[in-house]
């Protein structure tokens, strides 16, 4: 007896909503293990971004080597291994201190004979010692004349000291601020070190010659923004900075902007700088009254704050394809498919390209990239907009494909511009000593406390973009602005043109 045809309909819809259903469980499901997938990098992290597949390879080969390396040395003597040990000369630059090791106390008798000894050569070796940061007080002395025929008083000037009535000379403050800043030294921390060798500082004094430092060097990063701002291409990216709210015993989310300017991959002599913004939060206001005077090429991720600056065309938005792989990157660690591996494939061959080019000149890195690059980003699109029509829009790695569709234009605008990067990763090695620090130092105190901070970093990080020491430099340039230093000369104190002393009197000589 056959069924009736509104049974069969029935049993048809109700197979299309249970087929329906496994759908919408099947995405939820990719997409809470993409989520959870997530928060475990955010709470463990990872050093590195390698596909599974040739971790795998490596671990085996790791292990094929070690296997190797055992039945090696098992068929060596220590002797023969003492000789593979290579032999490094110490730097010519440090201090040497010779300690004389004579036999039997300076005998000059044979002890198997008695005979006189006479010298035949000498074995030395060296070995890197460390000595404790040596602390010293300078004592400065300033003799009194008087005139026998008019009785006239004669005495050279006071030097300019770092802070008036204290204690702490320009060194000093260069030194607490780049360990602070630089080495990720807490102030406390400092105290506590400075105190294991006799020196008691309170962790407020030394905040207040961290202020002053910063204060002295306000010429220097104005003129590092100016030049900044002249540039035809910025990288810039933000990260987050805890912030003591006064009174409240809690912290807010501050932000911390870095804008960077480095030419250095496209053939530019022009000096590479780099200037830092504290903000209260992540408003969109801040970018966009930073860069309101600059004109060109912008760099940055895709935050929302940043759509206003593209209006009109005075600022043309580069968008970073790191970011971008990243985010199929992280559905592939979640769930690796032969989408993603072809997807993470293809943006490989995009980098091995910029490899090639890197140090070459504009037009030189346009060409290339447009021969070469142009022709693999459009195979690329094709790949994605086929694998948009076939996944479930809810998906993580629909999302992560909309991302970049939804950029493309700014994404390939890298090859149309010999000076762009494919990337933002300048930006993100700018803020990278923030991210390190703020795990040591875990707070601005205040939003004075975050601006001083946004200071000494520019000049930190400008001062290491163009090969200078940090703390010798800022010891010499804040003893010369508080002598006086002529705002005629700024641009000799520049770290892109400032030299140490040393080298100032051998080219002079």
């Amino acid at each position: 007896m056959s069924e009736p045809a509104s049974s069969s309909i029935d049993k048809d819809a109700r197979i299309a909503e249970l087929e329906a259903a496994l759908a919408a469980r099947d995405t939820l499901i990719d997409t809470l293990r993409h989520q959870l997938a997530q928060l475990r990098r955010m709470t463990f992290g990872q050093s590195s971004e390698k596909l599974a597949l040739q971790i795998e390879q490596l671990e085996l080969a790791l292990e094929e080597l070690e296997g190797e390396a055992e039945v090696a040395d098992s068929r060596t003597t220590d002797t023969a291994r003492a000789e593979r040990v290579p032999v490094r000369a110490l730097p010519d630059h440090l201090p040497r201190a010779e300690r004389r090791i004579e036999p039997e106390a300076g005998s000059c008798t044979c002890p198997a004979c008695g005979g006189a000894l006479r010298p035949l050569g000498q074995d030395s070796d060296e070995q890197l010692d460390v000595a404790p940061v040596q602390w010293r007080v300078i004592r400065t002395v300033r003799p009194k004349y008087s005139c026998r025929a008019c009785d006239r008083i004669v005495q050279a000037p006071a030097p300019v000291k770092a802070i008036a009535r204290g204690k702490a000379s320009f060194a000093t403050l260069a030194h607490v601020v780049v360990h602070k800043f630089d080495h990720h030294l807490p102030l406390y921390r400092q105290a506590e070190m400075m105190a294991a060798q006799g020196i008691d500082i309170d962790r407020s004094t030394l905040a207040g010659w961290a202020g002053q430092a910063a204060h002295l060097l306000d010429p220097i990063v104005s003129r590092i923004r100016e030049e900044g701002l002249k540039a035809a291409k910025l990288h810039t990216d933000d990260t987050p900075v805890p912030m003591l709210v006064p009174g409240k015993g809690r912290t807010a989310q501050a932000r911390l902007w870095a804008y960077v300017v480095d030419d250095r991959a496209s053939g530019a002599a022009t000096p590479a700088l780099a200037w830092y913004r504290f903000t209260p939060d992540r408003s969109g206001i801040h970018p966009q009254s930073e860069l309101r005077s600059f004109t060109g090429l912008l760099q940055a991720d895709g935050y929302a704050g940043y759509e206003k600056l593209y209006e009109g065309n005075r600022i043309r938005e580069v968008a970073c394809w790191a970011h971008f792989r990243r985010k199929i990157f992280e559905c592939h660690q979640t769930s690796p498919t032969p989408l993603t591996t072809d997807l993470l494939d293809r943006i490989a061959g995009l980098y091995r390209i910029e490899e090639d080019v890197r140090g070459q000149p504009p037009d030189i890195r346009r060409r290339q990239r447009q021969e070469q690059a142009r022709p693999q980003i459009d195979a690329l699109r094709g790949a994605i907009d086929d694998a948009l029509r076939r996944l479930s829009p809810k998906s993580a790695m629909a999302k992560a494909l909309a991302y970049g569709r939804k950029r493309w234009d700014a994404l390939t605008r890298y090859t149309g511009e010999g000076m762009a990067e494919i990337d933002n990763n300048i930006a993100e090695r700018a803020i990278r000593s923030i991210a390190i620090g703020r795990k040591n130092w875990l707070f601005a105190g205040s939003k004075a406390g975050g601006e001083r901070a946004a200071a000494i970093y520019s000049v930190i990080e400008t001062a290491k973009l163009n090969g200078v020491e940090p703390q010798a430099y800022i010891a010499d340039v804040i003893e010369k602005i508080a002598s006086g230093w002529p705002a005629s000369r700024w641009g000799d104190l520049m770290p892109w043109n400032w030299q140490p002393e040393q080298q100032q009197i051998a080219q002079a000589a």
